[in-house]
């Protein structure tokens, strides 16, 4: 009798471990075709517009300037990396370095600028090659402002 019982536990424990697995199995199975159908409805990434203004937030304050990249010739300079750095906070002691390139149209935003900087004006100083150009902005100021930057070579 003793040996019957262990016999049935024996199954039993099969049994349950056989049915473990068929249930993982069929979670994995539902779990792969979920993640397949919804990668099949994902839309695609929509490129970059011509027209869209690149901007770049800092998430640190109110402010905001949206620039305008032309040469002497007055076309706009596709491509123009604008960086600044500022430094804000009690003594300075948050800084702050951004980019961003301009696009067909020559323009391009910083979002998100502080309106207390350490030491202010705010330089913006774009590059491309061997050309050069800068604009000043003072948050305290002129929170929300349009500049341009007209590119001359470097000296």
């Amino acid at each position: 009798m003793a040996r019957h019982l262990e016999s049935l536990r024996y199954n039993r424990r099969r049994l349950m471990t056989k049915r473990s697995h068929a249930a993982f199995a069929c979670v994995v199975l539902a779990l792969s075709g979920w993640l397949l159908l919804s990668a099949q409805t994902q839309q695609p990434a929509q490129p970059q517009q011509p027209d869209d203004i690149p901007a770049t937030d800092a998430q640190s304050g109110p402010c905001s300037i949206e620039l305008s990249v032309t040469g002497l010739d007055g076309k706009p300079v596709f491509s123009a990396r604008i960086d600044y750095h500022t430094a804000y906070g009690f003594m300075g002691t948050h800084k702050l370095d951004m980019g961003v390139y301009t696009n067909a149209q020559g323009k391009a935003k910083f979002t998100g600028i502080p309106a207390k900087v350490k030491k202010p004006p705010i330089e913006f100083i774009a590059t491309k090659d061997d050309l050069v150009g800068l604009a000043t902005m003072d948050p305290a100021t002129e929170c929300q402002a349009k500049h341009d930057i007209v590119m001359d070579k470097k000296k």
